[in-house]
């Protein structure tokens, strides 16, 4: 047989290796932009130039912070930066205002049943994270058998949303429960307008590891016919506002059991679980609903990852995918990784309803 040769690689000429080490420097260096997008957030300059106005010039942030005058320059190279990477806008020198990205961490500002997203940031450059990836090759030369531990808990000996987390270090388990919950709530309100007839018709549904209910009372609110569960474990559910009485909280574990509904959401659950719990999930959730004659379906709200999508919405998904190789056992899957649980959990058909952004809404069928 024939020896394959990889071909070889032409020496580059000065232009491209000029280029080369230019973009070195800055896939080496692009973690400082999150610890910049931190420092802001830590600082409160998103909410401090909403109050301010909207604009915002050094001076006018340097006082409303506290920060000490002798800092300005050093403000002034952080804000140029997170201006550069599209989190601040400046269109005069040394005046700044919020875009849609920073206006999602202004405190006390409501999008859609949701918060600010600050949590997510702060959980995502938190010691924890960027410990549990610097263990990356590590992990990989580590010859263990299945269920392989993700590198989160290798590193750290712990699992992020379980009871091992809060005894570890119960301040950062509160963050990234708040993270979860702003990642999960946020935009509910667009999937209501953008796909209105997912709904229609609905007569029941359990909202599976719905939290504090934001997600579930939203859908009330635009149908209020509609009887929503909301599944979740004890400790969540302890926690979680009672309100009206529009929607039933039930104290359990989806891995078990899932209250009877016309429909079952899972709303940026299924990504944090390996393929096999993944269709033991389904599995589940499949004898929770009728036949598709009656109106049953799964309605799947998750990242569908696309090759075709734009460099920015895939460069998006696959850094999930990879934060959740870091973090947890699960992965973001493309269309046919998605189809491939659905089979084996049962189900005999799916279609992709809309893509919102990373985001795509699913609807499976029994």
């Amino acid at each position: 047989m024939a020896a394959h040769h990889a071909p070889t690689m032409a020496v580059p000429t000065d232009a491209q290796l000029i280029q080369a080490q230019a973009d070195l420097w800055r896939h080496s260096l692009c973690y400082f932009t999150p610890m910049a997008l931190r420092c802001a957030v830590q600082l409160g300059i998103p909410t401090a130039i909403h109050r301010l106005g909207g604009t915002a010039s050094l001076s006018d942030l340097v006082a409303a912070l506290s920060l000490p005058p002798s800092k300005t320059p050093y403000l002034s190279r952080i804000m140029r930066l997170l201006v550069t990477s599209g989190v601040m806008a400046s269109h005069e020198e040394g005046v700044y205002s919020l875009l849609p990205l920073s206006y999602l961490l202004v405190d006390g500002i409501s999008i859609d049943g949701e918060a600010s997203q600050v949590a997510i940031v702060l959980a995502a450059t938190s010691r924890h994270y960027l410990e549990a990836a610097l263990g990356l090759s590590d992990w990989f030369k580590k010859d263990v058998a299945p269920p392989l531990p993700a590198p989160f808990e290798d590193v750290h000996g712990a699992t992020i949303l379980e009871e091992s987390m809060a005894l570890l270090d119960p301040e950062s388990d509160k963050v990234i429960h708040e993270a979860v919950a702003a990642h999960d709530n946020m935009g509910i309100g667009t999937i209501l307008r953008e796909c209105h007839d997912l709904f229609k018709g609905l007569e029941s549904l359990t909202d599976c590891c719905g939290g504090d209910g934001t997600t579930a009372r939203a859908i009330v609110q635009a149908f209020p016919h509609i009887k929503c569960h909301v599944l979740d474990l004890p400790k969540v559910i302890e926690r979680a506002p009672r309100g009206d009485g529009s929607v039933n909280y039930v104290a359990g574990d989806l891995f078990h059991s899932i209250p009877a509904a016309q429909a079952v959401m899972l709303k940026l659950v299924l990504h944090f679980w390996s393929d096999e719990d993944c269709i033991n999930i389904l599995s589940h959730c499949k004898k929770a609903i009728p036949s598709r004659e009656a109106g049953g379906k799964l309605i799947i709200i998750d990242i569908v990852v696309d090759p075709s999508s734009s460099g920015q919405i895939l460069e998006t998904q696959l850094l999930m995918d990879v934060a959740m190789l870091v973090c947890t056992r699960g992965r973001q899957r493309d269309e046919n990784d998605w189809r491939s649980i659905f089979t084996k959990a049962g189900f005999s058909d799916y279609k992709i309803v809309k893509k919102l952004g990373a985001r795509g809404v699913i609807e499976v069928y029994p």
